[in-house]
């Protein structure tokens, strides 16, 4: 499941450098895109603002296949404060840019599946791919909006995947 979950955040992280390169965050003095993976990244008080954090909330599997399916929930959180220059009073404009980017992050709903554990990456026999957003209500927190989106990825398990 760890190639399916590798898979869904490089095609997003992918997506995001393309859909808006101005998205970027600085992680432990690295520039990257604004997204992460929260599970392997170390404990934040609170989240990175204008940035995308996934984290693995779910997991069933279906073994009445032939290959086993993996289904798991994936929830898409970010927030906003808004910008500077305006003085935070167009956050909801702002998350309505993230709203979009999310949109645009997701389609296609699939991705070649990859071997990210071995340099260069490998290309797997079967595809990831994923339900459309469920997107949670907004919530205020002190100055920023935040929103959850939920995401349901698919992956069968390959011979030899642990």
């Amino acid at each position: 499941m760890q190639n399916a979950k590798d898979t869904f955040y490089i095609a997003l992280r992918s997506r995001l450098a393309t859909v808006n390169p101005a998205r970027t965050m600085t992680l432990r003095a690295v520039s990257r895109p604004g997204i992460l993976v929260s599970e392997a990244e170390a404990p934040m008080p609170q989240p990175i603002p204008d940035t995308f954090a996934l984290n693995w909330t779910g997991l069933q599997a279906d073994l009445q296949l032939p290959a086993i399916l993996a289904q798991m929930t994936c929830e898409i959180q970010y927030s906003t404060a808004g910008t500077q220059g305006n003085a935070g009073l167009d956050r909801g404009r702002v998350l309505e840019e993230m709203d979009y980017e999310v949109l645009k992050l997701l389609y296609p709903y699939s991705a070649q599946k990859m071997n990210y554990a071995q340099n260069p990456a490998a290309t797997m026999e079967t595809v990831v791919f994923w339900s459309e957003p469920d997107f949670g209500p907004i919530v205020t927190q002190r100055d920023r909006l935040t929103r959850s989106v939920e995401v349901t990825v698919f992956a069968f398990q390959e011979q030899g995947e642990q």
